[in-house]
């Protein structure tokens, strides 16, 4: 007897096409290095979320489970979450993984303890390095753009570190098309190191990217390093319509997650996101792996970063790894998601004054 036939979608083209259960890799962007397709990042769990000793025990859990891609940042946590990550790799092999960082946001009370003035880059590079316990960034990514800055500044500094062996690639967060191509120009003028990624929100909810930032990616040669696949825990499913938030989750964490999460808390998406959970179910995936899966059948997007509280999350969303979803998988999700994606560019934004 054939399985039922929900949504009209049969069971044989809907089950996710996965290759033998291990992670899958991926090279970042067109450059020769390989990062892991789903990357572990600790922006709103290290310091914050969970405890130091809990948070080494889900790194290693990544280890285990073939993650060599790591992903913090100086901001993180008030500078805690480098120094957690740092001591969370040490005696690691340090050949054997890729450590991402980046460079933006305070880190301190004072005016140039921000932004993307040589001054402030150089400064915080050497800081990470030291939290991170390593003499090398693999990736070094502004975290923004810097309205305040001469963007030669920036990229002049960003140069000088690749050619003092501190930092091997380089790239950016949360750009637009046109500030990608303004740096671009510099660079390959300039005959600096050119950027290499990006690094933006990308999210069956959160598509702002697709119309101008991936086109021009795919023509440069830049992979997309994408982060709150899972849309700050909203696909999860986790969160129920009507109901409070569970105890201990991210829209609980009044540290920082509460405020990013807030805006996909309303009910219509809940209703919606809800919707998904059929389809998870006949992909045999979780709700969580069929949202990295979706994010990483985007051919630009070089690796989903996930975060994690506890070990047996990483053990799960790994899972998402070689996950194929067929067209019609593609279409449920739109349908059931229907006009709530966002989608608009100009949502891409820096702060001006820079923050």
């Amino acid at each position: 007897m054939s399985e039922p036939n929900h949504n009209g979608l049969g069971l044989a083209t809907r089950r996710a096409r996965r290759r033998l259960a291990s992670m899958e890799y991926r090279r970042l962007g067109s450059t020769g290095m390989y990062v892991s397709e789903i990357a572990y990042g600790n922006w709103i769990t290290h310091g914050n979320q969970i405890e130091s000793e809990a948070a080494i025990k889900c790194v290693r859990a990544a280890l285990d489970e073939g993650i060599t891609t790591y992903d913090t940042a100086d901001v993180y946590a008030g500078t805690k979450a480098e120094t957690v990550l740092g001591k969370a790799l040490k005696g690691v092999r340090r050949e054997s993984y890729e450590l991402f960082t980046k460079v933006y946001w305070p880190t301190g009370t004072g005016k140039n303890d921000r932004g993307l003035s040589r001054k402030h880059i150089i400064e915080s590079c050497n800081a990470s390095l030291k939290r991170l316990q390593t003499d090398h960034i693999d990736l070094y990514q502004m975290h923004r753009f810097d309205f305040e800055t001469p963007l030669e500044e920036s990229l002049s500094a960003f140069d000088d570190l690749i050619r003092a062996g501190k930092v091997h690639y380089i790239g950016f967060s949360e750009w637009t098309a046109p500030q990608i191509k303004s740096a671009l120009t510099i660079q390959d003028a300039r005959g600096y190191n050119r950027f290499v990624s990006s690094q933006p929100q990308y999210s069956a909810l959160w598509r702002v990217i697709e119309a101008e930032v991936v086109p021009l990616s795919k023509k440069e040669g830049i992979g997309q390093i994408v982060w709150s696949p899972m849309a700050q825990g909203v696909l999860t499913g986790k969160y129920l319509p009507g109901k409070k938030a569970p105890a201990g989750s991210r829209a609980t964490d009044k540290g920082s997650g509460a405020n990013m999460i807030k805006g996909w808390l309303r009910e219509e998406v809940l209703e919606a996101v809800q919707n998904l959970k059929p389809i998870a179910d006949q992909a045999g995936l979780t709700m969580s792996q069929l949202a990295i899966a979706w994010v990483l059948q985007n051919p630009n997007v070089s690796c989903a970063i996930m975060g994690a509280t506890k070990p047996k999350q990483v053990k799960e969303n790994v899972k998402a790894a070689g996950v194929k979803l067929d067209a019609d998988v593609m279409k449920a999700i739109d349908k059931a998601l229907g006009n709530l994606p966002e989608r608009d560019p100009k949502k891409n934004v820096s702060p001006n004054p820079r923050a």
